[in-house]
């Protein structure tokens, strides 16, 4: 455990001071709109800059410094895969899916889903899913990363440090909405990418520069070798730097690279509501174009700033961060199904001196305050925009401000609540964890907003049943591999059947995307199409701001997934003349 002396203390303060006087500016800046688009889209008025670099920060929260750190303590650089698939994906956002949803005038993605096919039920399905996802996911899972850095590198208490966070956080969420969560993102980009920096410098002295640093990693291993532990890192990676692995048992097949890591971006970059709020509250659609670029040129970092370090960490640190039995596992963090997640804490506490110690502390609260900011908005986004609405179709602006806050601070005490059972969810390889969970949950989603945008014979049935089909497929597959059949500790025999073992999340996201694709397609075309004038602004092929779109209403119930019905007409909505730049 270390001790902060008073330079720590000094960059501490300095770090906080900083965020908190742009949160501040953000709140009582000039020409500041007072309504809900102003709160929660920051009135549309970001320039690109502030839009990549919320991206970035959005995206690389606590979770990614431990996790992928991690991830290269266990298999090299094989996750850096998914960091430059970001690339590719965020310029099919700017590109396809932002101008269809900049010219369809919406706040949310449920939103988006019920004007492009008229009921409400896609919509409070999607809604329902995001909201457990943010709690359950994104929120425990930047939970878990910031408490293992937090207790490995200071030994704080976890409850009074987390809720600590939060209530910072909360205060420019609750007070600002989405302009002081985007600006507030943008400064921790930056301290983030300089604090990184820095420790990737220091690493890569320690351990003799870059020859040394390839050869030293496929020869790190701890010093008790025995059992069979096909996952855990105790084995001379030979591979380690090689992005594509064997197709059977790599640590990230390279046919799944090229399918089911597609799948889940599309749906992380393109339709996660987190994601694509930074890119609707850009001026006009060209900076939201430009901020993409940005965040795809910030991508190709993290390779560098945390993987590597966290391999780094397994050279200098074996028999603890690569440590390959249960007891050692648990003597040295807490958890028997590894502790490679603590590899970037063990770095900070090991290699940097008093003072920057701190710089690498503010690194960290940035990543984990970005993470959760980002969250407790979207999340504040949705509810208040597709449930509460529903229920107050009249609400006023000021209502629905405040109901938007007043979420937010309840959003934070579940968050407090579920501490205790994060910190028991533990698990050895947090990537792992994220991804196998987003792959059971993005597929279907990523199929059906596929489908939306660029198709217009797709229909309400076809897209609910998708959904419905492709949420059962995953809750089954999370459930078999979670649950019935989990992961074993390390040390110990791993008596899975051979197909779960061998049969990699990547492969299940695209198995799942191609049925949920196929189950849209198919009940689309049997279902009655939706004419064409009710889609004008809301397909890829229809979006063009001389057409002025109108509202399609589908009179289906919410549980009844499968009931086949005639659109009904309703009156013309305005044009968005924002949305044409």
């Amino acid at each position: 455990m270390a001790v902060l002396n008073v330079v720590d203390i000094v960059v501490l303060c300095i770090h906080f001071t900083v965020i908190i006087l742009v949160g501040l500016w953000s709140v009582f800046r000039p020409g500041k709109e007072g309504s809900s688009k102003g709160y929660f889209l920051a009135g549309r008025q970001m320039p690109f800059w502030a839009v990549g670099g919320s991206l970035f920060a959005s995206n690389i929260g606590s979770e990614h410094f431990t996790g992928l750190a991690g991830s290269g303590v266990v298999s090299g650089i094989a996750y850096a895969s998914y960091e430059f698939n970001a690339i590719w994906v965020l310029l099919l956002l700017g590109w396809v899916f932002l101008p269809v949803y900049m010219a369809s005038g919406v706040y949310t993605m449920p939103e988006y889903m019920k004007r492009r096919f008229g009921g409400r039920r896609i919509q409070i399905f999607l809604a329902t899913i995001s909201m457990f996802g943010y709690v359950f996911t994104k929120i425990s899972v930047s939970l878990v990363a910031g408490a293992t850095f937090i207790q490995q590198v200071f030994g704080w208490n976890i409850y009074i440090s987390i809720f600590a966070l939060l209530a910072v956080t909360a205060v420019f969420t609750i007070a600002g909405g989405l302009a002081a969560v985007i600006y507030t993102d943008t400064a921790q980009c930056v301290i983030m990418l300089i604090g990184a920096t820095v420790l990737m410098g220091f690493s890569f002295h320690e351990v003799g520069g870059w020859e040394n640093f390839k050869k030293q990693y496929a020869l790190s291993i701890p010093t008790n070798t025995t059992g069979n532990f096909p996952k855990t890192p105790f084995l001379e990676k030979m591979d380690a730097m090689k992005l594509f692995r064997s197709p059977i048992d790599g640590d990230l097949p390279w046919p799944g690279v090229f399918t089911g890591m597609v799948v889940t971006s599309i749906w992380y970059w393109c339709t996660d509501q987190v994601i694509v709020q930074r890119t609707l509250a850009a001026s006009n659609l060209t900076s939201g174009k430009f901020g993409t670029i940005l965040a795809g040129w910030l991508k190709l970092t993290p390779m560098y700033l945390i993987i590597m370090p966290g391999m780094i960490s397994r050279i200098l640190y074996k028999d603890e961060v690569a440590c390959n039995t249960a007891e050692s596992c648990k003597a040295f963090c807490g958890s028997e199904s590894g502790c490679s997640n603590t590899a970037y804490a063990r770095l900070v506490v090991g290699l940097l001196p008093q003072g920057i110690r701190g710089l690498m502390l503010a690194v960290m609260l940035s990543a984990l305050m970005s993470s959760l900011t980002s969250v407790f908005n979207s999340a504040s986004t949705v509810f208040t925009m597709d449930f509460y609405k529903l229920i107050r179709k009249n609400a006023v602006e000021a209502e629905l401000m405040v109901v938007g806050r007043i979420f937010v601070a309840a959003l934070i005490g579940v968050s407090v609540l579920w501490v205790p059972i994060v910190q028991e969810s533990n698990s050895g390889v947090l990537m792992d964890y994220l991804q196998s969970v987003q792959s059971a949950m993005g597929a279907p989603i990523a199929a059906v907003f596929i489908c939306a945008v660029m198709s217009k014979r797709t229909t309400e049935q076809g897209a609910a049943s998708g959904l419905l089909v492709g949420m059962i497929i995953g809750a089954a597959h999370f459930i078999i591999t979670n649950v019935v059949y989990r992961t074993p500790a390390c040390g110990k025999p791993d008596n899975r059947p051979s197909l779960l073992v061998h049969f990699h999340y990547l492969y299940f996201a695209f198995l799942s995307f191609l049925i949920c694709l196929s189950v849209t397609i198919v009940v689309s075309l049997m279902t009655t199409p939706i004419p064409e004038r009710f889609l004008h602004r809301l397909t890829y092929f229809s979006d063009t701001p001389e057409q002025n779109a109108r509202t399609l209403t589908v009179q289906t119930p919410i549980w009844s997934w499968m009931t086949f019905m005639t659109p009904e007409r309703m009156p013309e909505q305005t044009s968005i003349p924002w949305a044409t730049g």
